[in-house]
């Protein structure tokens, strides 16, 4: 059920959320946390309320999205009420901020909360330099943003860096969950040996990528070199032992293979996770995220390559192949190059005398033999 209630106010829309509890049931009982998602009016703002909707069914909770429409519009708030089978298992309030409006969204919100439960903010696409010092982030116990929106994502988290406050997580950092999981799995088997150097592989604008680099170093305590590919995401890491090489590779964005020195190659699921697989796991904790702030300081450390990567096995095959062929051609050049010299000097002074001695005529002949040679080829 959909009720719409164009300019109002949130009195209004609280007198109409009490009526729809009393003609359906006490539906805010079993909510436990209150989801404000900032965005901008449109089709950015349907897509997160799809993702919110399918999160609450884990999540039972109150979702306010908080949709800013044109700043040069006069003064309006448009508000939309969602329950029942349009708002999964949960209750959606749309409100629409036109003009001077649109920068008060925590005035709007604040009325709308749920009492004595915990407030999550996230910010689906552009997101304040500081969410912790935003209005609405002042709200909220944990401040979701998601770096890979934004118009330059690297610079985005570096932003995310130097203004990190506790309960601040990002998207980008949820994306790696997986790929931590399999490199830690890998590490735990035979032989454990130190790792004295890794690599990371991806597009040159991901940040899932910098950050996969950055907990590599910090955990591992050895250099990562971070490389870039015209692939999309994250595409290889390789981790450097005495015993050989671990690499977990994933080309095409859904199966990586796990390759490993004295084991056989394993297929590993490593699907790009849904925007709403991430708010799912995300919204399972409510405390700071220790990891993510330290890596976040690590950011530093990963080296940077400016050329495009390749894999190490696509390179070093033709490599083999071009050895033998370069043997070859230097063992058949070496006879006519040993032979020119005599060449040489045949047209010196010294080779005048060569006619009255039948010593030096014999060398004379074999002097034109390995000329002919040499001009064979």
């Amino acid at each position: 059920m959909i009720i719409d209630l164009p300019a109002t106010t949130t009195s209004q829309v609280n007198n109409k959320l009490v009526e729809i509890r009393e003609q359906g049931g006490a539906v805010t009982l079993g909510r436990v946390l209150t989801l404000v998602i900032v965005t901008d009016d449109g089709a950015e703002a349907e897509e997160a309320v799809d993702a919110a909707n399918d999160a609450s069914r884990e999540h039972p909770c109150r979702v306010i999205v908080v949709a800013r429409g044109t700043r040069k519009a006069a003064a309006r708030l448009d508000a939309q009420i969602r329950v029942g089978g349009d708002a999964g298992a949960s209750e959606v309030i749309v409100l629409r901020l036109y003009g001077p409006l649109a920068a008060e969204g925590a005035g709007c919100v604040m009325p709308l909360l749920l009492p004595d439960t915990p407030v999550v903010a996230w910010w689906p696409y552009t997101a304040p330099a500081s969410p912790a010092k935003d209005p609405i982030g002042r709200l909220a116990q944990r401040r979701i943003t998601d770096a890979a929106a934004e118009r330059n994502p690297i610079k985005a988290l570096q932003t995310r860096r130097d203004n990190y406050t506790g309960g601040d997580t990002d998207l980008a950092w949820t994306r790696l969950t997986n790929w931590r999981a399999v490199l830690a799995a890998a590490l735990d088997l035979p032989p454990h040996e130190k790792v004295t150097g890794a690599t990371v592989v991806g597009e040159g604008d991901s940040p899932s990528t910098d950050l996969l680099a950055s907990w590599l170093s910090h955990c591992l305590r050895v250099p990562v070199q971070r490389k870039r590919t015209s692939l999309e995401g994250i595409v290889t890491v390789q981790l450097e032992r005495k015993s050989g090489m671990i690499e977990l590779h994933r080309p095409d964005g859904k199966v990586g293979t796990l390759t490993q020195a004295g084991q056989p190659d394993r297929k590993v699921a490593l699907q790009r996770r849904s925007r709403r697989d991430c708010l799912v796991e995300e919204l399972r904790r409510l405390d700071a995220d220790e990891v993510y702030a330290t890596t976040l300081r690590a950011l530093d450390k990963i080296t940077r390559s400016r050329a495009t990567a390749t894999r190490t096995r696509q390179t070093t095959k033709p490599a083999k192949a071009a050895r033998p062929a370069s043997s070859a051609t230097s063992a058949g050049s070496a006879k006519p190059a040993k032979s020119a010299k005599p060449a040489k000097t045949a047209k010196s002074g010294k080779a005048a005398k060569a006619p009255t001695s039948g010593r030096a005529a014999k060398p004379a002949t074999g002097v034109r033999a390995g000329a002919e040679q040499g001009q064979a080829p």
